[in-house]
């Protein structure tokens, strides 16, 4: 079961006992706009609510650019680490992404391992919006 709302430039989703909170900021420093590189930075938050250990031992990504073909980014763990987190336990990194348009999104999911059983589980990443502050206006 799995559900997911989204503020302003906050998307949450929970499935499986494991909340994902995602907050996303555009990155004008080292964006390139006049030649098309808009580089965001994103915030995950785990949040293991299951009265179990578990594992996050890979993670899918599918990044839309609206100007260019979408991307599937696939690979073990997330910025070089595989955290376990016990019962009620919190995790977070942050991490970027650049698109070559003023408008993309990212959304994928997680695949934990229960420490318990050793059965692994997918985790839903909620859609999130990468926008240039720019094309609001």
């Amino acid at each position: 079961m799995q559900e997911q709302q989204q503020s302003m430039n906050k998307s949450i989703s929970i499935t499986e006992g494991v909340e994902v909170g995602v907050s996303t900021q555009f990155r004008a420093d080292v964006s390139q706009t006049k030649e098309g590189s808009y580089f965001f930075n994103y915030r995950i938050s785990i949040e293991n609510r299951n009265s179990y250990s578990i594992q996050l031992v890979h993670r899918d990504w599918f990044i839309f650019d609206s100007l260019n073909p979408p991307v599937h980014v696939s690979g073990e763990g997330v910025v070089g680490q595989q955290p376990v987190l016990e019962a009620g336990e919190s995790y977070s990194y942050t991490s970027g992404c650049e698109i070559h348009s003023e408008i993309g999104s990212m959304h994928g999911f997680y695949t934990f391992m229960n420490n318990e059983t050793n059965e692994l589980f997918r985790v839903e990443i909620p859609v999130f919006d990468l926008i240039f502050p720019g094309r609001l206006n």
